[in-house]
């Protein structure tokens, strides 16, 4: 399969910082490439890697997810589930996340709901904003949906 330009950049933004381009750090970054909407947590993403790579090891994605976190490619988020997930730093501005408080389920809004508010925040505070991040939680349509089965199948 051929790579992504995506992962071309990222490939080249490790080698302008003399790191090298190991086999686990492509298929590594390849796997977060194609997990994207699912910002997987280092476990979930070790686990998608063996299936490619059997015999790397947790603290193998560790050290890389660190190592382009630190080389600002990817950025760790907190959605309130006790793990660090992670998404790429070129989608990060100009979109939001909703999340499930139910089943842990994570969705994009990909427009940017908070652009005047910055503008007003600078212009009060003085401050240069760089970035925002807006989390929702709630419950997912599916998630509504058991409920209300698990209600009306209760009634009976």
């Amino acid at each position: 399969m051929p790579e992504s330009t995506e992962a071309k950049k990222v490939y080249r933004r490790l080698q302008e910082e003399d790191f090298k381009l190991t086999r686990q750090r492509r298929i590594i970054v390849g796997t977060l490439l194609r997990c994207r909407d699912t910002h997987p947590s280092a476990e979930e993403l070790h686990q998608l890697v063996r299936e490619e790579l059997p015999e790397v090891g947790l603290a193998t994605v560790y050290r890389t997810l660190d190592l382009l976190e630190r080389l600002d490619v990817i950025r760790g988020v907190n959605f309130g589930d006790g793990r660090t997930r992670y998404e790429l730093t070129s989608e990060l501005h100009q979109h939001h996340h909703v999340v499930c408080g139910r089943c842990g389920r994570i969705e994009e809004v990909d427009e940017d709901l908070l652009g005047d508010v910055e503008d007003r925040i600078a212009e009060r505070t003085g401050f240069t904003i760089l970035d925002h991040d807006l989390k929702l939680y709630g419950i997912c349509l599916d998630c509504r949906q058991t409920i209300e089965d698990d209600d009306a199948g209760s009634e009976l």
